[in-house]
């Protein structure tokens, strides 16, 4: 199409007056806007009818193809532009040997491609289009590797086109690679580190983390490259090193399947006729409650003989992990455990002290002050 236009302007274009060239430039500007408009038209349609079927990926592929269909159109439009200009003032702005025209297919494919894995990023995370979706941590490590091998090929098919070695590029890279490596050892170990996060998945955005060698407690928001921000509980960024999780114990609970409820009772040494019966119905209580999993291990046993208590411990697990939902639980299981030790007759221990004095000796002078006294 490129040379069949440039064909017309070399052998026509001298033929007319000096105002054939704003004709013409008038004319490829008025059918890029046409075809630009029947583009649209057309992929609008196809996005519609693409709508109504259960795929999924003709949507993102039609959504990510049409800015570079568009693109093409005005690119290939200002070409032509060019040419006329360049054929009535007999300027050379791009020679024919200029590899640039070439290239715009490309690029604009690689615009496409990078386009189509953004939005197949957002689908493949999306619980309403996907039955199973995926991972976002894994998705956009995935997607982010891909684009950087995209943008990697076009930057060497450009190199090769503007004439550069790409053998003696690679070489160079090669032996550079070494160099650059021993000097951002850490910058890789940070990079090799987040590579890692992504293949085990010890934990995802959103996961509440934190780790008993470190300081370090809250929700991921991000987990780049280089390092991962933390959203501690008291709303402070932390930003970690990737580096470091390789060499920390990382506790995850937002994976945990349930909530613990484990409390030390005691109750008062007056009361130990009524210890078994407290310990029974508490441990009814426990078994019919509707938010503690039976299924889970459920203790409730006389412990030990405290200084100034007899202790029972309660052991259970709720069915609930929102901490708040559990605290509120956890009340309502230490109210009613209140309320079954009362209704025993029995009371809570509290720290007591029984001083016992040694007998005072008989002396009528000291038992005569002390009747004073």
């Amino acid at each position: 199409m490129i040379e069949t236009l440039n064909q017309i302007v070399a052998e026509y274009l001298p033929e007319y007056d000096q105002s054939s060239w704003l004709i013409l430039s008038a004319v490829i500007c008025a059918l890029s806007v046409v075809i630009d408009l029947v583009i649209r038209a057309f992929f609008a349609q196809l996005i519609v009818q693409a709508d109504k079927t259960k795929n999924l990926w003709d949507d993102v592929f039609l959504a990510a193809l049409t800015r570079p269909v568009l693109m093409f159109v005005w690119l290939t439009a200002g070409y032509l532009l060019l040419q006329v200009l360049q054929e009535h003032f007999q300027l050379t702005i791009i020679g024919e040997n200029n590899p640039l025209p070439g290239l715009v297919p490309v690029v604009l494919l690689a615009w496409f491609l990078i386009r189509f894995l953004r939005k197949m990023e957002r689908v493949l995370v999306m619980p309403d289009r996907m039955k199973k979706p995926m991972d976002p941590t894994t998705v956009g490590a995935l997607g982010r590797l891909l684009r950087l091998i995209v943008t990697v090929v076009i930057v060497l098919i450009i190199m090769q086109s503007y004439g550069y070695s790409i053998s003696g590029i690679l070489a160079f890279g090669g032996i550079g690679g070494i160099a650059v490596g021993f000097a951002a050892k850490d910058l890789l170990a940070n990079f090799f580190g987040g590579l890692m996060i992504y293949l085990d998945r010890p934990f995802k955005v959103g996961d509440w983390i934190r780790s008993p060698d470190k300081q370090i407690e809250g929700t991921v928001e991000d987990i780049g490259w280089r390092q991962t921000r933390i959203r501690t509980f008291d709303k402070r960024p932390l930003y970690v090193p990737n580096a470091t999780f390789a060499n920390i114990s990382v506790e995850n609970p937002s994976r945990m399947t349930n909530r613990r409820i484990y409390e030390y009772i005691g109750i008062r040494y007056d009361d130990a006729g009524q210890v078994t019966r407290v310990i029974d119905e508490v441990k009814a209580m426990l078994q019919s409650h509707p938010e503690i999993d039976t299924n889970q291990t459920l203790i409730v046993n006389l412990d030990k003989f405290g200084p100034s208590s007899l202790d029972f411990f309660v052991y259970t697990f709720t069915k609930t992990t929102d901490w708040i939902k559990y605290h509120e639980i956890k009340q309502d299981v230490m109210v009613k455990i209140m309320a079954i030790i009362e209704s025993q007759g029995a009371e809570f221990a509290f720290p007591t002290t029984t001083v016992h004095l040694a007998g005072i000796p008989e002396k009528p002078e000291l038992e005569n002050e002390l009747a004073k006294i």
